[in-house]
């Protein structure tokens, strides 16, 4: 007979978005992603989305028309010169992430960029370096670290409510067959960087960075990988742990994850990396869902609310989300193209930055 569910006990939550410091906020693109974030953070927080650019004037009048956004700039200078843009969310294809958060940091400009933040962990490191030196801020836009089930769920992990954790499991797989810049090898395409960067990503902000990293997949015809299989191994406290992350751009998938630990397990309701609730199945007790009640507890107004928060406190980096964790994905994603064999036009053979780390994160992650 299964055990009735019970209330789940008190867990931590992210701080409200509408107390963040208000930011001018700038997006550079007017795709897809960028239109979210201009609905969703000025309805849910203190945000304002103040301009948009993009190459071609005419989709960023528009875009400015159906969001509401005072200014709309026919080009990206345009844009990172206006003295009212306070921070940068760049929202343009992985391929230009590098070239662009450069461009807005060199304008003086702090930045919030899309995952995958960069191509590989070079780019990245150069980015976070270029931060660092000017003194601004810097932080992928990996929006999943930062909702209330993620927040929650750290906890349950470290506080030790599932035991010694020996699984993780988490799947993204969505059909993406007809989105172009997905098979485009010189716009980074490909199942992984687009998607997942999710899995790994998850199981990154719970374990931290693997020790090992093997990989199976498959590629198209010109070249980018359609689907992989990515099993991680730890060092160390997490020696008897293993971490499976698939993704595939061909057939949506359950979207779920599971975090499975001597005394428990925790079932991650789809989309695992979206707004959700997840279960908690102990082997000897009633399982609990959180949360109890289901409540939308919303979307990308919890990054830009960080932002704001670090922005406002003389801060470079996030706890949440440091640059080291999206190194250390990078890395992770730039062994498994290694393993597949997945190389993007422009970049150089055996990448070699001349910054080679990233500083220790200031604080303990929220």
């Amino acid at each position: 007979m299964t055990s009735p569910a019970t209330t789940p006990p008190p867990l931590p939550a992210p701080p409200d978005p509408r107390d963040a410091p208000p930011l001018r906020w700038g997006i550079l693109g007017a795709g897809g992603i960028a239109a979210r974030f201009a609905r969703e953070v000025p309805a849910r927080s203190a945000q304002r989305v103040v301009a948009v650019g993009s190459r071609d004037a005419l989709k960023a009048a528009t875009f400015a028309a159906e969001h509401g956004v005072e200014r709309a700039y026919g080009s990206y200078a345009g844009l990172l010169a206006d003295p009212e843009v306070d921070v940068v969310y760049v929202a343009t294809p992985h391929s230009h992430h590098h070239a662009h958060a450069l461009l807005a940091l060199n304008a003086g400009k702090h930045v919030l960029v899309e995952k995958a933040f960069t191509r590989n962990a070079a780019e990245a490191r150069e980015v976070f370096a270029t931060a660092r030196e000017l003194g601004l801020f810097a932080m992928e836009a990996m929006w999943t670290r930062f909702l209330p089930h993620m927040v929650a769920l750290r906890h349950v992990v470290a506080a030790g409510m599932l035991g010694e954790v020996v699984a993780v499991h988490a799947d993204h797989g969505q059909r993406l067959d007809l989105v172009e810049r997905l098979h485009a090898p010189e716009l980074a395409g490909g199942a992984l960087l687009d998607l997942g960067v999710y899995p790994l990503s998850f199981a990154h902000s719970l374990l931290g960075a693997p020790s090992a990293v093997h990989a199976a997949g498959s590629l198209t015809a010109l070249g980018v990988d359609a689907h992989e299989a990515v099993t991680l191994t730890y060092d160390g406290e997490r020696a008897r742990t293993v971490a499976v992350c698939t993704a595939n751009m061909w057939a949506r998938t359950a979207t779920t994850a599971s975090v499975v630990g001597t005394e428990a397990r925790v079932d991650v309701a789809s989309p695992f990396y979206g707004t959700t609730r997840f279960t908690l199945v102990p082997f000897d007790g009633p399982a609990w869902t959180w949360p109890a009640d289901g409540e939308d507890l919303g979307g990308f107004q919890h990054q830009a609310a960080e932002v704001a928060r670090c922005v406002a406190a003389g801060e470079q980096e996030s706890a949440t989300m440091p640059w080291r964790a999206t190194v250390e994905v990078m890395e992770t994603m730039d062994e498994v193209r290694r393993q597949l064999g997945v190389v993007y036009p422009g970049e150089r053979a055996g990448l070699d930055p001349a910054v080679t780390a990233v500083p220790e994160p200031d604080a303990t992650p929220r």
